[in-house]
């Protein structure tokens, strides 16, 4: 093949991968602007809403290390084909689900095919061009990873909305067949196949382990205020210790065994690592309480139509782009550490800026008036999210850059699947189960109120864990495993 038709190649290659990568941010957007749809169509449990966003985060999570491995190991070309056929036949059958239990499955199946084609992105981006042009294709990359967050909810707002041929929330779903048949047929011709020179071993025990912990942790709290916090839900939190204490127990014997645990544990004792796996769960799970009462606050409690929720976030997710920008071209370089924890601050300010609100107009709130606190919780979590994975990376060797950026990945979605779990207690804990009809309005607006001090507090836990971090911005190892998911839960 001809130098001009190698080149055609590499960057059809490259729009393929961007798709797949937007259709996956998509997807996770889309869904929570479409939730009272589906409950109401469904006749979804609040618990059961909570797996539909939950149980996708928490198999994308858990599987994403050992997506990055099997393709490392059996060839990037091969498992993103993989991922993207599955992720495309989960998404059909999560639009075809006849109940709500159907779609909670197929939603945790679709991020468990995430989880293997999300990783190969960068690694087929890296084994495609060469590093001289890796800046601007990472440039393209960022701006496509902006549009997805940004253009998430309003794709979801305006196909919930439409109600096509009377399918309701259905067309979120259905929506990807047929992108993704599109990139399935034509990764096959114009992917090339690349593999790692020296692949880490795969790790399915220790993830199984970190499952079972998760799961054990997760499902009492998602489930155990409508079965009445029964006794086997505080037997099951408590067991998830025990079976977290032997993963890593586990992840020691493996990593002397073959060097190759899913979890490198010794990159705990580099101090700012740490703190910054402890920030990056923090923070998922204040966005993972945020984004799910938001949604429920506007649809159900004050009635509103997907549309007009969806377009009322806009100025949030506008905000977070252009304060991203800001914090990662001109002020990180200069003012370091501060910048994220101004941030914290700032979206701290947006928080209490909306309880106070929320307070004084009740449910005869505008769109206009959260426009103000939207804005500062967008700036704030644009000074974060951008360079929050440098910043945790600076003092981490640099043999050890893949697995600790992998970490930091799983870390944000264990962070959202916790705070979709906690949405039971923060949020639903305050509303009445039998509340009449002609108070549900109230009822929402108070739970929203309370559950955005959870958010305060959470945020203000993340200023302070953010002392730890580095106090400028070094050169940290090259890693730039997923942006994408820096800005995932926008």
């Amino acid at each position: 093949m001809n130098s001009a038709g190698a080149d055609r190649r590499r960057w059809i290659a490259l729009a393929i991968v961007m798709v797949a990568s937007f259709m996956d941010l998509v997807d996770v957007t889309i869904v929570n602007i479409a939730i009272p749809s589906i409950q109401e169509d469904t006749g979804a449990s609040f618990s059961a809403v909570q797996w539909v966003t939950g149980g996708y985060s928490l198999a994308f999570a858990v599987g994403l290390i050992t997506g990055g491995r099997l393709g490392d190991i059996h060839g990037r070309r091969k498992v993103f084909l993989v991922g993207i056929g599955g992720f495309t036949l989960t998404s059909a059958l999560c639009g075809l689900a006849s109940g709500p239990e159907m779609l909670v499955a197929m939603r945790v199946l679709q991020g468990g095919t995430a989880a293997l084609m999300v990783p190969q992105v960068l690694s087929i981006i890296h084994a495609t061009f060469p590093a001289e042009e890796r800046g601007k294709v990472f440039g393209m990359f960022g701006a496509v990873v902006g549009l997805g967050a940004v253009s998430g909810p309003m794709i979801g707002a305006l196909l919930t909305e439409w109600d096509l041929f009377g399918l309701a929330w259905r067309p979120i779903f259905l929506i990807n067949l047929p992108v993704g048949i599109a990139g399935f047929l034509l990764g096959r011709r114009y992917i090339d196949e690349s593999r790692a020179e020296k692949a880490l071993r795969l790790d399915l025990v220790g993830m199984v382990l970190a499952s079972l912990g998760l799961l054990m942790l997760i499902y009492p709290l998602t489930h155990g205020r409508e079965a009445g916090w029964p006794l086997w839900g505080y037997l099951s939190m408590g067991g998830s210790a025990v079976v977290f204490a032997l993963f890593v127990a586990y992840e020691r014997v493996k990593a002397r065994r073959d060097g190759s645990p899913l979890v490198e544990l010794s990159l705990f004792r580099v101090k700012s690592f740490a703190a910054g796996i402890a920030v990056q769960t923090a923070f998922g799970i204040g966005l993972g309480i945020f984004f799910l009462i938001w949604t429920l606050y506007m649809q159900i409690g004050l009635g509103w139509s997907p549309l007009k929720a969806g377009t009322t976030g806009l100025p949030f997710s506008f905000a977070v782009s252009v304060a991203a920008g800001l914090s990662v071209q001109k002020l990180v370089p200069r003012f370091g550490r501060k910048v994220l924890q101004a941030g914290a601050l700032v979206m701290v300010a947006g928080v209490l800026l909306y309880i106070a609100e929320a307070h004084r107009y009740g449910t005869g709130i505008a769109p206009w008036q959260m426009a103000l606190p939207l804005v500062v919780m967008g700036l704030g979590m644009g000074l974060v999210v951008a360079p929050i994975t440098d910043a945790v990376l600076a003092e981490v060797p640099r043999e050890h850059a893949g697995s600790a950026s992998g970490l930091i990945n799983t870390v944000q979605q264990v962070g959202n699947a916790l705070g979709l779990g906690l949405v039971s207690v923060a949020f639903f804990g305050q509303v009445d189960d039998a509340v009449a009809p002609q108070a549900v309005g109230e009822a929402f607006n108070g739970a929203f109120v309370h559950a955005m001090w959870w958010v305060a507090a959470v945020l203000a836990g993340v200023f302070l864990l953010m002392f730890a971090l580095p106090r400028r911005k070094a050169v940290a190892a090259e890693a730039v495993e997923a942006p994408e998911r820096d800005v995932a839960l926008v």
